[in-house]
């Protein structure tokens, strides 16, 4: 007697599809899995028939040989717990054949109750894909499979409601997949920040192009406050968007129970004693790690320099292509990693270089403070497009009142820049914010003016720039006209992205209280770069 269920693995983020092949077959009594099981699906031929036992149904004394196919692609965990023990009771004249196409997954205790199991969404979507019409699935794990629109999905308690499910005698209980979000009451506001319109201002073009940014200051600043706040200025997810985040953090096990559709966009911060795997994803099978795991999010590396060596490095290949390439003897797998990075550093060792208090608290030597900058090396930091410097706050400032926008504020200007750039980035797959531009796209669509390309070359012949701080300054700028609602890109926007880009400590000055910031930044670039003037540092004297 012979009877075969659909089932399906996971590798990385994605699912393959598993058939479950049962054959009872006279002789003496046995259970033996096949098909390149590890332990955990060894150890099924226990939990299934003792979980049939449990449930009122008669264990089959026969020898019963379960094969995992395809066979030369390794089977983990325990997610094959309820299709075997379906196809065991259909082989066996225990429950009769499935009506429609169906695939299962799912833990059994040895109760017969099923337990709930990671990967659940990508598994939705490949059956949908594949055309099956029918999915039983823990209890726990049905609002995340129900995001595979058309598909009929049952979650069950118990291994009977699952006999039930196969067979059609369960009823389809039809229900929306619920989003869940934290509560507005508890979000960090932008308004609690003191000072800092010039990190704000650079935060406020980070969101709204999807950019990397890299904020520099001493010790109490606020840059780890203001990172906090990131996250409420990013616009909502969109459903593709929040399908693919919801299906990473299934792999990863990261959803709750319960759990449907992930309604804000990831935020991980991971401590810098993380490993290069848990960072950029590994292990065997390949897991996410956090850079997947903020996917269509915010990564966010504070004390950057604390992170080590190797871990910063893997960061090359997810910041430019938006995924990870893991390559394992066992096998290999692409991890999304479509991320915003964004980090926060000392200048020195001890913090306080540049500060103006008297006296001087900053005693770190000249290879001290050398030596602390070259744990983040120059390709990286080429890869952030916004370099900007969180200053020491005055005794006034942090005394006085709050006169700082709301984060709802900021938010509305950045989704309407946002709707700009996907109505201009129509047509062009895989492009949604203008960070991810490249090639002959960025210059066709950023419709820079002849003078701000004249002024961007002159910038790169002064400060010594890149080619690829070229193209990113020309993001920015494009970022910069989106959020003023300009169709072209002209030279005050280069002017501004250029210090955006520069750290310089005399355009974060006092008189910023008075002037915008970006209005200063813009003046100070654009007569540091006028026609005529010698080269030299761009500063803020005379505005």
């Amino acid at each position: 007697m012979h009877a075969s269920l659909r089932c399906a693995a996971l590798l990385g983020t994605s699912a393959l599809p598993i058939d479950v092949q049962v054959d009872l077959a006279l002789g003496l009594p046995g259970f033996v899995v096949v098909g390149l099981p590890d332990m955990a699906c060894v150890d099924a031929k226990v939990r299934c028939a003792t979980a049939i036992r449990n449930s009122g149904y008669e264990v089959p004394h026969k020898r019963i040989t379960v094969n995992l196919a395809p066979g030369d692609l390794r089977k983990e965990g325990a997610s094959f717990d309820v299709p075997i023990a379906l196809a065991v009771l259909q082989a066996a004249g225990l429950i009769p054949p499935a009506t429609v196409a169906t695939l299962a997954v799912g833990e059994l205790s040895l109760s017969g109750e099923i337990l709930p199991v990671r990967g659940v969404l990508p598994i939705a979507l490949l059956a949908r894909a594949i055309g099956v019409e029918r999915m039983i699935v823990p209890e726990a794990n049905a609002a995340e499979a129900a995001l595979a629109q058309g598909l009929e999905v049952h979650g069950v308690r118990t291994l009977a409601d699952a006999a039930a499910a196969f067979t059609g005698e369960l009823a389809f209980p039809p229900g929306p997949a619920e989003a869940t979000a934290l509560p507005a009451e508890t979000r960090p506001d932008l308004s609690e920040v003191r000072g800092q319109g010039f990190c704000k201002r650079a935060l406020e073009i980070a969101a709204a192009g999807a950019h990397s940014a890299l904020l520099v200051g001493p010790p109490g600043a606020g840059k780890t406050m203001l990172a906090r706040r990131m996250p409420g200025l990013l616009p909502a997810l969109t459903f593709e968007e929040a399908v693919e985040a919801t299906s990473i953090w299934s792999v990863a096990g990261k959803l709750r129970h319960g759990q449907g559709l992930l309604s804000e966009r990831p935020f991980r911060a991971p401590h810098h004693t993380i490993s290069v795997a848990g960072l950029v994803g590994g292990g065997s099978p390949p897991r996410p790690g956090e850079v997947s795991l903020a996917h269509n999010g915010l990564l966010f590396l504070d004390e950057l320099p604390e992170f080590g060596r190797a871990a910063l490095e893997a960061l090359r290949q997810p910041l430019e292509d938006g995924e990870v390439a893991v390559v394992r003897v066992r096998g290999a797998a692409v991890l999304p990693a479509r991320f915003m990075l964004l980090a926060a550093m000392n200048p020195c060792p001890c913090g306080h270089e540049g500060e103006t208090a008297t006296p001087a608290r900053c005693n770190c030597t000249v290879l001290q403070k050398e030596g602390y900058r070259r744990r983040v090396s120059g390709p990286i930091l080429d890869r952030f497009d916004l370099h900007v410097e969180a200053r020491a706050l005055s005794p006034s400032e942090l005394s006085g009142p709050s006169t700082g926008e709301t984060s709802d504020a900021v938010r509305a200007r950045v989704e309407a820049a946002r709707a700009r750039q996907r109505e201009r980035f129509r047509g062009l797959r895989g492009v949604h914010a203008n960070s991810q531009l490249r090639g002959r796209a960025l210059r066709e669509l950023c419709g820079a003016s002849s003078a701000a390309l004249a002024l961007l070359a002159r910038s790169m012949e002064r400060l010594g720039l890149s080619a690829r701080a070229h193209d990113r300054i020309l993001k920015l700028a494009r970022t910069i006209a989106d959020l003023e609602n300009v169709r072209g890109v002209e030279a005050p926007h280069v002017a501004e992205a250029v210090q955006l880009r520069c750290l310089d400590r005399a355009v974060t000055g006092r008189s910023a209280e008075k002037v915008p910031t970006h209005q200063l930044a813009r003046a100070a670039v654009l007569r540091a770069n006028a026609p005529g003037t010698s080269p030299g540092p761009i500063t803020q004297e005379g505005t």
